[in-house]
């Protein structure tokens, strides 16, 4: 089929930071920051064309230093943050920034893509959201559904809760969290709970995995061992409010109900190496995409502890007499979970995937040798799923 036919674009340098631009709801596109020492780092605007299967692509400069996070404002297109490494007094600091794309970035750029390469715009910085007291930046979360003024950064073993004002120049830090106890603790990363009003964060640290109610910065829950190696990722069910998946260095995702945090839900082994990303479906919370450095991006299809387990249920009224019995077998009888697809055009470490914001069935999946595959979810479980 054409259609499920991958679109690859290569970039010149290393990258392993991947954000789809959550404010951007009609056309599809994604943001990738670039890890070059020797020259300066781009942040490259990926707008695929569905229509044609086709990339466009902008670059603007990131000269601050290489790329390690980004994140794109839930609220305003033109708004991103970076944690970046700089070197300082001979020594590597890792920083944040929120910064604004130029306004005209968009503009003209279409016609000779070329041109925008060989000169680049430049970010505008807009703020820091350094606080050296802290430590090193690990990642910086948006508030999901929030107005683009508050947002969260990991700094070693701190959870710091930032106020943007005045259009994100100033940040103030509002309240802060800290990781305590021995030997040496450190975010490895986080993700901001779409639910309870938003109001709780989700962190991992070595093989733990951690929630907190903002409110009051205490701990709410912990599971310990949540992993057997390092926890890599995290990413909540968009649709069920308890659900959390987490993946790591034993090359295994796992599902958790974070009210009975004992034992998990669910266990993915399909992974042979570290996973590092794992993403839900923001629509259809059964697809869950994760990516590994064995190279492959897997798409699994976990019905069992997605909100629709039975399918789309059918109303009575719907169904003609004859139809009756056979329509309750069929919606009574949940799904498989299973592996959908294994995707391999990748030929390096795969860091991240992210699912597009205007396309709940395409997704992007990034490598460290800079290639960026842009796919799709296969045409008969779309249908399926749907009908």
């Amino acid at each position: 089929m054409e259609d499920d036919a991958p679109v690859i674009y290569g970039l010149e340098f290393q990258a392993r930071a991947l954000t789809a631009q959550t404010a951007e709801t009609d056309a599809i596109r994604f943001l990738v920051g670039t890890q070059s020492l020797k020259f300066d780092n781009q942040i490259h605007i990926i707008d695929f064309d569905d229509e044609n299967n086709i990339i466009n692509k902008n670059v603007l400069l990131h000269q601050a230093g290489e790329i390690w996070h980004i994140g794109a404002s839930p609220a305003d297109k033109a708004v991103l943050t970076t944690c970046y490494n700089k070197t300082c007094d001979s020594r590597v600091v890792s920083c944040a920034a929120v910064w604004r794309m130029p306004s005209d970035w968009e503009t003209g750029s279409h016609e000779s893509p070329d041109d925008s390469a060989h000169n680049p715009q430049t970010l505008e910085l807009l703020c820091h959201l350094d606080d050296s007291a802290h430590g090193n930046a690990a990642c910086v979360l948006w508030e999901p559904m929030g107005d683009g003024k508050r947002v969260i950064s990991l700094a070693d073993n701190h959870a710091l809760l930032w106020d943007l004002q005045e259009s994100s120049t100033q940040a103030t830090v509002s309240s802060t969290a800290t990781l305590e106890g021995k030997g040496q603790l450190k975010f490895t990363s986080g993700k901001w709970s779409p639910h309870h009003n938003c109001s709780q964060l989700a962190t991992a640290n070595d093989t733990s995995i951690r929630g907190w109610d903002l409110r009051t910065m205490s701990q709410i829950y912990c599971i310990e061992n949540a992993h057997g190696q390092l926890v890599r990722d995290l990413d909540f069910n968009p649709n069920r409010q308890y659900y959390l998946a987490s993946c790591g260095d034993d090359c295994k995702v796992k599902f958790w109900d974070v009210r009975n945090v004992q034992e998990p839900v669910k266990t993915l082994e399909e992974h042979s190496h570290w996973v590092w990303s794992v993403r839900y479906n923001h629509s259809h919370d059964q697809l869950v995409l994760t990516a590994s450095s064995d190279s492959r991006l897997i798409l699994s299809n976990m019905v069992s502890i997605s909100s629709e387990p039975f399918g789309h249920l059918v109303d009575d009224d719907e169904l003609s007499e004859g139809e009756d019995n056979h329509q309750d077998d069929k919606t009574k009888e949940p799904l498989k979970d299973s592996v959908v697809s294994t995707y391999e055009e990748h030929e390096d470490s795969v860091y991240a995937a992210e699912w597009s914001s205007a396309d709940p069935w395409l997704f992007a999946s990034l490598s460290y040798d800079g290639r960026l595959v842009i796919n799709r979810v296969p045409r008969a479980l779309k249908y399926r799923i749907l009908l």
